[in-house]
């Protein structure tokens, strides 16, 4: 059985601050940068060339 400790982990992303830096280019441009960010926005353009706004 392996021993992990819950709350005690490592990201090179974050340390390197390549998350952030994402976050804040997401944020300043509103293009998403997740690949569920992106599926959202595409589908709600879908939606409202379909639909319309409402």
């Amino acid at each position: 059985m392996a021993f992990k400790m819950y709350g005690l982990s490592f990201s090179w992303k974050r340390a390197l601050g390549i998350t952030s830096a994402r976050q804040s280019f997401a944020r300043n441009t509103g293009i998403p940068t997740t690949k569920q960010g992106m599926e959202r926005k595409i589908g709600s353009l879908f939606s409202k060339m379909l639909f319309g706004k409402k």
